[in-house]
């Protein structure tokens, strides 16, 4: 088998990894509210959102396209640069679950992609129209996943919740809530998933030496498939900080969380954007907190999270563009 041949298994391999560690990392951003309401069981919690995070992934490849051609130019693409950029993923989204925090997966794979294509030929290479669109995601998503689900609370306060007892709120939204849960795992799938399949066509130019304008079948399927399996292992240490240390649920609270979250994901989606389902819901949550009195949120922990946005962005490039130079200095 010829060495080329080789490495792009490997880069394969890699990348469907990343995605099944992606999904076990982001199974919080899907479940961590239905579990912490107690609406679902954590073993039904995580079923339900591996099914829709695989049928959410075979719905477009328009993210997917924007990682596979608008960061790096493909006539760049080497597999070198490709497995310096999953390897630094991995390794932050390993040390982010370890330590408990929800960052980003999206921005780890994108930005370590961007550290990858420096040490390949310099800042000149990266394609701005492809960056800018991921930072506007960077920036846009959690602000509108914290003013949209305040929003979307104030008006269901106005139309049904004046009007509604306590224990039928809890009861109907407790109903309700399986289904935003389901349009968020959707919604993940969506979004998060395409990473991946970007990636793995970004692989296939480096290794064809030839420019993809399409996502192959394979790659979704499995890509799709790989995500799903990590979503249905599911991530304990994040879920914790994003269901139970951040405000005090109810259903009612996690439905509009959910909705305006997945909302938000799933425009993005379908314009090309990859956006961060970790900031969308994370801020979502920290929303509908505030619509209780800020003093319902632990701002400290909210700290802790905004803190892991803001690093992922410097580490992952220069990770990306130091594990590309060991890369070829060790000849590998």
């Amino acid at each position: 088998m010829e060495p080329a041949l080789i490495g792009l298994i490997v880069i394969v391999a890699l990348a469907l990894a990343f995605d099944y560690i992606n999904g076990f990392h982001d199974t919080a951003n899907a479940i961590a509210t239905s579990v912490a309401t107690r609406v679902l069981t954590p073993a039904q919690a995580i079923a339900m959102a591996a099914v829709f995070n695989v049928v959410g992934a075979l719905t477009g490849t328009a993210v997917a396209k924007t990682i596979a051609s608008d960061i790096v130019p493909q006539n760049f693409a080497t597999l070198e640069l490709v497995g310096a950029a999953i390897t630094s993923a991995i390794i932050w989204n390993l040390y982010t679950w370890w330590k408990g925090l929800p960052s980003s997966s999206s921005h780890a794979l994108i930005f370590s992609l961007v550290g990858a294509g420096v040490a390949v030929g310099g800042w000149g290479i990266i394609i701005p129209k492809g960056v800018q669109k991921t930072v506007v995601g960077l920036f846009t998503s959690p602000v509108l996943g914290f003013v949209i689900p305040i929003l979307l609370m104030v008006l269901l306060s106005w139309l049904v919740l004046r009007w509604m007892r306590p224990r039928v709120v809890t009861r109907t939204f407790r109903w309700a809530q399986i289904f935003s849960a389901a349009f968020m795992a959707f919604s993940h799938g969506s979004n998060d998933a395409q990473k991946t399949m970007g990636i793995i066509t970004f692989a296939l130019s480096a290794y064809a030496g030839t420019q993809y304008d399409h996502v192959p079948l394979w790659v979704i399927l499995s890509a799709a498939t790989a995500m799903g399996l990590g979503t249905a292992t599911g991530g304990w240490r994040i879920i914790k900080t994003m269901g139970f240390k951040v405000v005090d649920l109810k259903p009612v609270d996690g439905f509009v969380a959910e909705t305006g979250a997945a909302i938000i994901i799933e425009t993005a989606s379908r314009l090309g954007i990859p956006v961060s389902t970790t900031h969308t819901i994370s801020s979502a949550i920290m929303g509908v907190g505030t619509t209780k009195g800020f003093k319902k949120v632990k701002w400290q922990v909210a700290g802790r999270i905004v803190t892991a946005w803001f690093t992922t962005i410097p580490t992952c490039i220069a990770l990306g563009w130091a594990i590309h130079k060991l890369i070829l200095a060790l000849g590998v």
